[in-house]
């Protein structure tokens, strides 16, 4: 049998990236995806790409009523919900923390802290009622070894972490397990905005503080999350699992 078959999942910020590869993969394993994005024919574009088993949702998560209609669509659709992925994110350009204006602060802080808040509103509910599931983050590998030039959005990632491990003692008695995955730079749309400029140089510089010597891939964290969301990970809760070929060794 499939890892998820029977399990729906909602996936943030799936139009591009990793939730996109999350997106994929998990529909691989049986799963009912709702590919939800800011995005609206990226969403799209993903969810035809899967077929009948993804449903395309436009969603700023930012926005409490956005991500309440984006579960209320995996309900509608589905009759349940049993993964949380929040994976949306957004960083400011690799550079001095005092140039980063207060508009792209409070951005960087309402997508990666404050919609995991709405998430957790919207779906906890219903997980318990159902008698358990699974909320998996999106953090970084900034949120446990930082590096300069991005101290807002690492700080962002390192709450991510404290909140993902403060919610797995507070709902496991519900059997909601919650986990966090930590990856490294990888080939994503916002690789530029990390790197500062997106050149040889600059990659050779990013993949040599990397062990394994390669940036991340969305099927790199297709498969961690994979994991983290199958029965087969029903005892780890809590977990900041690090998807960085040795990078915070």
């Amino acid at each position: 049998m499939a890892r998820l078959e029977g399990k729906v999942a909602v996936i943030t910020g799936a139009a591009s990236g990793f939730g996109a590869g999350m997106a994929k993969r998990f529909a691989e394993e049986g799963a009912k995806i709702i590919v939800a994005d800011l995005n609206a024919k990226g969403a799209a574009r993903i969810a035809a790409e899967i077929g009948e088993a993804a449903l395309p949702v436009t969603a700023d998560v930012s926005m409490k009523a956005d991500v309440d209609a984006m579960v209320e669509a995996a309900m509608q659709a589905h009759g349940r919900l049993d993964i949380m992925v929040n994976n949306a994110g957004y960083t400011h350009r690799n550079g001095d923390m005092l140039e980063v204006d207060e508009e792209t602060f409070d951005l960087i802080t309402a997508v990666n802290m404050k919609a995991i808040y709405h998430a957790a509103l919207a779906v906890v509910p219903i997980m318990e009622k159902q008698g358990g599931g699974s909320i998996i983050t999106t953090a970084s590998t900034a949120g446990l070894r930082p590096r300069p030039g991005l101290t807002w959005y690492n700080a962002s990632k390192g709450w991510a972490i404290t909140a993902t491990k403060s919610m797995a003692v507070e709902l496991a008695p519900k059997n909601i397990r919650v986990n966090c995955l930590c990856p490294v730079a990888g080939e994503t749309g916002m690789l530029g905005q990390f790197m500062g400029e997106d050149t040889p140089e600059k990659r050779a510089q990013f993949r040599a503080s990397i062990p394994l010597g390669r940036l991340s891939t969305p099927l790199d964290i297709a498969n961690a999350a994979l994991w983290l969301a199958s029965s087969e990970a029903e005892f780890i809760t809590g977990v900041a699992l690090e998807v960085d070929g040795g990078r915070c060794i």
